[in-house]
């Protein structure tokens, strides 16, 4: 009874840790939402504004050099500040809240929820060490204003109580967190249905699902392969477009600025903003089977130049563009519904390049409903083994094997370097 009490204790103060948490990362998410939102509405309006995405490039990268940030690692400072216990700077909320905000406001290919994961986690770091909280509870209110902004955001409370605690240690989930995350994930929630937020969730239910157990089982083990290489597709072209653009092009602003005049170029020359900002139109005409065929592989293109070029924003929005186009192809093919085959693209990719299964599984709930659970964990299971150990956030460290019961310890960052090494030997040969 003693250790009950104790417990209780725990509870009650992470009931009054993580419930303000939640509604002041679930306010300041809702601002930056509505801030994308209107600036997205205004570009829409304005198609002038891609002329001043170069500009913008400038600025940003101005920003971020002034404040001391050149070389911020992104929704990886995060991640390294939650398994290593290092600061994360507070500075990076405000930054990357200007920065994304002026992408999209000109016409940047990027997310919002990747964004949003870094501006939750320099907030929750801040107040924990303003409170003098230990170390362990310092990363425990990391994660769980995580949960608040990503909840806050997409509008999936119970997925975004689960990320944080996923996707640092890839096979080790940090159950200390879960309270503090669900109590943030869902006030924060509370706080952006109060405030009439609009968050990405699609806004019906995926209905007609064939028989999984005939020919479609073989269907949806195919949507998972598909996901899967898709996913690493997307990872090598950030990583290497990433690589290339700093061998090319060392100076930051003028690397930007290129990226900016190849977007803008870009959208003038297919005459349409269909593959810049959220992609929101898209994604919804996907599930009505009304998309081409590239446009996914368009989306990869204009997301590689953003991003790799200088851009702020996120990965996790346009994973669910690149999934839901190419599933919506694929159940062309396959003979599916393609609202069916779009739910699958969406969480198998982003389960591809994320690493994520559970997080990924309770997205698809959340999002789509129940009744083709049988195809979307086929899918998403598949997505996650067969994806190897790319992650579009190098910092995921991977604590067991994909394969077999066995403790590995490696971080994802390492699969390119260790590609790198294995050429060179065979060079040396």
């Amino acid at each position: 009874m003693k250790r009950f009490g104790k417990t209780l204790l725990v509870l009650l103060k992470w009931i009054l840790l993580a419930c303000p948490a939640g509604i002041v990362i679930g306010a300041v998410t809702s601002l930056f939402a509505f801030s994308i939102a209107h600036v997205t509405e205004f570009r829409l309006e304005h198609t002038w504004m891609l002329f001043g995405l170069p500009f913008a490039g400038l600025l940003i990268v101005f920003l971020y050099r002034v404040t001391g940030r050149g070389d911020d690692k992104g929704t990886n400072t995060v991640i390294i500040a939650v398994r290593e216990k290092k600061d994360i700077p507070l500075v990076n909320g405000p930054l990357i809240f200007v920065a994304t905000v002026l992408t999209h406001a000109f016409g940047g290919s990027t997310g919002r929820e990747g964004a949003a994961l870094q501006l939750g986690g320099s907030i929750g770091d801040f107040a924990a060490k303003k409170l003098k909280l230990d170390s362990s509870d310092r990363r425990i209110m990391v994660m769980c204003s995580m949960s608040a902004a990503f909840s806050a955001l997409f509008g999936t409370p119970l997925a975004a109580a689960i990320l944080p605690m996923e996707f640092v240690n890839i096979g080790m989930v940090n159950y200390a967190a879960l309270v503090p995350c669900v109590l943030a994930s869902l006030t924060a929630h509370a706080v952006s249905v109060r405030l009439n937020i609009h968050t990405l969730a699609i806004p019906y239910e995926v209905e007609r699902v064939p028989d999984l157990y005939s020919v479609a089982f073989t269907k949806a083990i195919l949507l998972g392969i598909a996901c899967a290489l898709v996913g690493i597709l997307f990872v090598l072209c950030l990583h290497y477009s990433g690589s290339f653009f700093k061998s090319k092009i060392a100076n930051p602003y003028l690397r930007v600025f290129c990226g900016g005049c190849l977007v803008a170029a870009l959208v003038f020359i297919l005459r349409t903003q269909d593959y810049i900002g959220l992609g929101e139109n898209v994604m919804a005409a996907a599930f009505e089977g009304k998309v081409v065929w590239y446009a996914f592989l368009l989306k990869i293109l204009f997301t590689c130049l953003t991003l790799e070029t200088g851009f702020k924003g996120g990965e996790i929005v346009p994973s669910f563009f690149i999934g839901a186009t190419m599933g919506c192809f694929l159940s062309g093919i396959l003979g599916l519904p393609a609202n069916l085959g779009a739910a699958c693209g969406m969480c198998g990719v982003f389960c591809a390049i994320t690493n994520s299964p559970f997080t990924s599984m309770i997205i698809a709930m959340e999002l789509f409903g129940q009744r083709g659970m049988g195809f979307f964990f086929i899918v998403i299971a598949l997505s996650y083994m067969l994806s190897d150990y790319y992650s579009v956030f190098s910092a995921q460290k991977f604590m067991y094997s994909k394969t077999k019961t066995k403790l590995i310890e490696y971080i994802s960052g390492d699969t390119f370097r260790r590609n790198k090494k294995s050429k060179q030997n065979e060079k040396g040969e």
